[in-house]
């Protein structure tokens, strides 16, 4: 009878379903190639996860685009074959496009500004990737973007001579091309370096960091005097990942993501200030500055793509009537920070806020 009851009792413990031990497994992809300071805090972050989870929520990293653009991972992660990824823009879009508001080009000045409207609208941003079947556990940035280019760019006029890359599909690329004027040739991420080299396209738009890390940098000759927007990211998990682990895990998830989206934005704009100082020395030639330029052009180009945006249904204007009221309170309240020594200054950056 004694051993009857140990194989009951032994059959019931094994059927039961085990939480305190059991382990999860987040594949989790990137285009961050290996070796850049991206892959650190990632690494960091895995190791983080793994500490406080007591090894029982794992982060296995995907690098350098091995499980492909953007566009591929956010499929992917659809279709359960990827639970989460650090994703740009392009990636942003296919998931909660209003998001991209902090992106817009020539509408923040300065770090300042781009962090105090971050800080009062990413309760909202979080709602909407959740209402879209993920969970938004870190936000970064990627950095100022440029254009590079085998040819100076003054203005409008100068792009309208070039080649420029559109990675395909992006929503906000296209309307800002569309609002100048401008006929861009679409391609995938991962045909843009060949593409430079055969000269199907001579200019892209990028961070610094990123134009080193792609290799893209080689292929050019000229970079814009000032950035055009800084670019965002993103850490996502899939809902249906991230809702099947157990509330103590998922609280490890978003404590140790937030740090390192903060991380990763900290990183970016030290790293792009070494970036562009990489640039000069390897010769590459700067364009006129923010102060030398006729600012008039570029905003009419940010109001005609938010018209874009807002008449395509992609941006709410309410979304954008909030943070154009917030931007305009942060900058009575900082009437100093202003003017073209304020335009993304190539200073030292302030840490993350």
């Amino acid at each position: 009878m004694r051993r009857w009851w140990a194989v009951v009792i032994l059959g019931l413990t094994m059927c039961a379903p085990v939480h305190a031990g059991e382990r999860y497994v987040l594949k989790f992809a990137t285009l961050a190639p290996r070796g850049t300071s991206w892959m650190t805090v990632l690494s960091r972050w895995a190791q983080a996860v793994r500490t406080q989870s007591g090894g029982r929520l794992e982060i296995k990293l995907y690098p350098g685009g091995v499980a492909g653009d953007e566009p591929d991972v956010i499929t992917k992660m659809r279709f359960g074959q990827i639970q989460g990824a650090a994703i740009t823009g392009r990636g942003i879009s296919e998931i909660y496009f209003p998001a991209r508001i902090l992106e817009i080009p020539f509408l923040f000045r300065n770090y300042g500004e781009i962090d105090s409207v971050r800080r009062r609208i990413l309760p909202q941003l979080r709602a909407g990737f959740r209402k879209n079947g993920f969970e938004l556990v870190g936000w970064g940035e990627v950095g100022p973007v440029r254009l590079f280019s085998s040819h100076p760019v003054r203005d409008i006029a100068d792009m309208k001579q070039l080649r420029i890359w559109l990675w395909q599909g992006d929503p906000l690329a296209r309307a800002f091309f569309r609002a100048a004027g401008l006929s861009p040739i679409p391609l995938s991420i991962t045909d843009v370096y060949t593409s430079l080299s055969t000269g199907l396209i001579n200019t892209v738009y990028a961070p610094a960091l990123g134009a080193i890390a792609m290799q893209w940098f080689t292929q050019t000759r000229y970079v814009s005097g000032f950035p055009m927007a800084d670019a965002v990211a993103a850490l996502v998990v899939t809902r249906r990942f991230y809702d099947r682990l157990p509330v103590d895990l998922q609280r490890v998830l978003d404590r140790t993501g937030g740090a390192a989206g903060r991380g990763l934005i900290e990183v970016s704009r030290a790293d792009d200030v070494k970036s562009l100082q990489t640039l000069r020395r390897y010769g590459l030639k700067f364009g006129p500055g923010w102060g030398q330029v006729d600012h008039r052009q570029f905003f009419r180009i940010r109001d005609r793509v938010l018209k874009d945006l807002e008449g395509g249904g992609l941006m709410p204007a309410a979304l954008v009537a909030k943070v154009q009221r917030l931007l305009a309170e942060y900058r009575a309240a900082h009437p100093h920070d202003r003017g073209p020594a304020t335009y993304f200054p190539a200073g030292v950056p302030p840490s993350a806020r």
